[in-house]
């Protein structure tokens, strides 16, 4: 059974509709990144998963119980850190993580001293005097310091420096090792590549792929950079090919999976000296997805211009 399992997803706000039939799964012991654009319903199915939002139709269920239905029981057994963390600015920041960690049913004191010392955040200042990055890593403390099995990340870095996400990193590869579930929605696209078994693309409040990054590669283009013994003539007639540039004996160009065997079994007449094959990071499998976006903002970025 799935820790996570929502099917046909419905959520209007007023006539707009900013979830429409999502679907997805995350299995015990799996980390999902959940990219998108803002505004492509990644923080609204999160707000649903947690309770705090009222679905029009589909089911959200985890741990098998309905979360809308069950939000209070099943809090006991999650963590949440979201984008933007407001605290309450009379508390000290150890006494808020001393809070959440009672509402949600206990602490492990052990884990407390271990994030507050690898976040390098002062539990005895108050809320109110802290910076963004502090009031984040708060919240980072706090959800990494329980013993929860779901872990469930809205942009939990904002804010933080680099040093710190790196802890952040670190701290999720130790919760996968452990067995825990992770549900990571991220803008950074590097920290998803290299901490998520599978990745889901939602866009316009649909899930357009969903995956392994083996598997999304296998649905997009791959890097070649290539020099030849003899000059290179004939690229232009394959169909598939993009970014095309030859300059005599040397040739760079991305290619579509299912076109690469025929483009370099007509390169290889002209007789390899280097051939180098790069697969796509899931900034240019992203990019891909949102390509047509990226023209119209463009293009309105022009008629405001002229």
């Amino acid at each position: 059974m799935p820790v996570i399992e929502v099917n046909n997803l419905v959520k209007f706000y007023g006539k707009f509709q900013a979830l429409d039939g999502v679907d997805m799964e995350v299995a015990k012991g799996e980390v999902l990144g959940f990219i998108g654009p803002n505004g492509a319903g990644k923080t609204t199915t999160i707000r649903i998963l947690l309770g705090l939002l009222r679905k029009n139709a589909g089911t959200t269920n985890i741990f098998g119980k309905d979360a809308w239905a069950h939000a209070a029981k099943l809090h006991r057994s999650m963590a949440y850190v979201p984008d933007v963390v407001n605290l309450w600015p009379t508390l000290t920041g150890g006494e808020v993580i001393d809070l959440l960690g009672k509402l949600r049913g206990g602490i492990n004191h052990k884990r407390r001293a271990e994030m507050l010392n690898k976040f390098e955040l002062d539990p005895t200042k108050k809320c109110g005097t802290y910076s963004r990055g502090n009031r984040q890593k708060v919240a980072l403390v706090s959800a990494l310091s329980s013993d929860a099995e779901l872990f469930i990340f809205d942009e939990p870095t904002a804010g933080l420096d680099p040093l710190m996400e790196a802890v952040f990193n670190k701290c999720i590869l130790e919760l996968k090792q452990m067995g825990k579930t992770v549900l990571l929605s991220s803008h950074t696209l590097s920290v998803v590549e290299k901490l998520c078994d599978r990745v889901s693309i939602i866009r316009q409040g649909k899930i357009v792929e969903s995956g392994t990054l083996d598997e999304l590669r296998h649905l997009t283009r791959t890097a070649i950079t290539l020099e030849t013994v003899k000059p290179i003539k004939g690229m232009e007639k394959f169909e598939g090919v993009h970014d095309l540039s030859v300059e005599g004996t040397s040739v760079r160009f991305q290619v579509e999976s299912d076109k690469l065997n025929s483009v370099l079994s007509h390169l290889a007449q002209f007789e390899f000296k280097s051939l180098v094959s790069r697969p796509p990071s899931l900034q240019e499998l992203f990019i891909h997805h949102y390509e047509d976006d990226l023209t119209g903002i463009d293009q309105r970025k022009k008629e405001r211009v002229s």
